[in-house]
């Protein structure tokens, strides 16, 4: 079963996500380990969660722009990208080597929502996905063909569809889990956005507070507070480099 195990932020300016997240969930930085490569990591609580990158000039000139990114941990890096291009997926960045870290690449699903398919080099539990404070809480996949976008994570990934919810005009939200606890996140077709991809929702304590905090640190609100039907209230935001992200409190 293929679970997300890593969440990352490329951006532009490197410092000032540092101190928006900072400020908005109560991130802190691990520095970057590696003189040659400044990755550095997310952490709350002693919990690393993530990591924070600038994304490298040749990748921007070729029209990148600020995005979180999903890694979905894989038994085999190669592999897996052959099987996505297989059903129509594409290669972002080839399957890549990093000592220490794995092997990972950078893919789209074959409606063009990009993630990564990442084999680690260290075993052990992976603290990124959670219902603790920062940590992500739920995975959303925003797409033209929800049906479709499912039937692929379902065959090439080992996910299972939890539950279904008539969200009447809109369609149907499949929900889905990772194994045989309880969902981890949902796939909907939204003809709004203007490309296919995931939506990561990081966990807050209480959304009015955190909504204030969003915007006085510079972010803009898009859509909420609003209350879903599991009793959790959200609001989608974008960063000051225009990323987008959503925050869901238990209240």
């Amino acid at each position: 079963m293929s679970d997300f195990i890593w969440y990352e932020l490329m951006t532009h300016d490197v410092e000032g996500a540092q101190k928006f997240y900072g400020d908005v969930i109560g991130y802190s930085i691990i520095p970057s380990v590696n003189p040659d490569f400044d990755y550095r990591m997310w952490a709350l609580r002693d919990i690393v969660l993530g990591g924070l990158m600038k994304i490298p000039d040749t990748t921007a000139a070729a029209g990148m722009r600020p995005a979180w990114l999903g890694y979905i941990g894989v038994a085999d890096a190669d592999d897996a990208v052959d099987a996505v291009t297989a059903a129509g997926g594409t290669i972002l960045m080839r399957p890549t080597t990093i000592p220490n870290i794995g092997r990972l690449a950078l893919v789209t699903d074959p409606q063009g929502a990009p993630f990564y398919v990442m084999v680690p080099k260290h075993g052990g539990a992976f603290t990124s996905l959670g219902q603790k404070p920062g940590q992500c809480g739920w995975n959303e996949l925003h797409t033209i063909d929800s049906a479709a976008a499912l039937d692929f994570y379902v065959q090439h990934f080992g996910w299972v569809n939890s539950s279904n919810m008539d969200m009447g005009a809109m369609g149907t939200y499949h929900m889905f889990s990772t194994g045989q606890g309880d969902p981890v996140g949902g796939i909907m077709a939204n003809p709004q956005v203007p490309r296919p991809g995931w939506l990561f929702y990081l966990n807050v304590e209480d959304i009015n507070a955190a909504k204030a905090r969003v915007e006085a640190a510079g972010g803009r609100t898009l859509f909420g507070p609003q209350q879903v039907p599991n009793g959790r209230w959200v609001i989608t935001a974008i960063d000051p480099e225009g990323a987008t992200f959503a925050l869901v409190a238990p209240k």
